[in-house]
């Protein structure tokens, strides 16, 4: 199974970005969304190193909870 991974833009160098999520940081392309207004600090969808979508504050928090549950769960299987 493959998952999009909310991160936040901390650098822009033309259609490449640096981004953050929780301590991780990651390089992805921007190039899918050249149409978009992206600025430093804006949240993406980074998916196999690319940025599909922007994201608002609120999705991410909903994504990056849903991905806590899941692990919450997987670690109370393992246990």
């Amino acid at each position: 199974m493959c998952l999009g991974v909310p991160m936040r833009i901390i650098e822009i160098n033309g259609f490449n970005a640096r981004c953050e999520a929780r301590g991780i940081e990651r390089k992805a392309s921007l190039f899918l969304l050249q149409h978009e207004d992206l600025q430093v600090g804006d949240l993406v969808m980074i998916h196999v190193g690319n940025a599909i979508q922007k994201m608002t504050e609120e999705d991410a928090q909903t994504a990056w909870d849903l991905f806590d549950e899941i692990l919450e769960a997987e670690a109370a299987l393992d246990a």
